[in-house]
């Protein structure tokens, strides 16, 4: 079972998304529910995330990155974890 790890970076403080972690994220967020596919965890976790007032006030100095993890192991990310980024400012997105 995967959790899905929602972390709100500042674009200015963490321009290399890749290094955005829980340590440095502005927000971090735990989707309550778990999932058996990378792919579901990482598609509720965007609509978690829309469905919240932090993700209906990102600024575009801000982007999103998702960690899916194993469900015991959520609160530190794997090195192997499924994620996703979601640059909110270039409203563009890498996998």
């Amino acid at each position: 079972m995967l959790t899905a790890l929602i972390l709100v970076c500042s674009l200015a403080a963490t321009p290399d998304l890749s290094a955005c972690t829980q340590d440095n994220a502005s927000a971090v967020l735990r989707d309550p529910e778990t999932f058996t596919s990378p792919v579901g965890c990482l598609m509720h976790a965007q609509a978690y995330l829309a469905a919240t007032a932090i993700g209906r006030d990102l600024s575009g100095s801000e982007a999103v990155k998702v960690v899916c993890v194993p469900s015991r192991g959520a609160a530190i990310p794997s090195r192997g974890a499924a994620s996703r980024t979601i640059t909110t400012g270039a409203n563009s997105t890498t996998e």
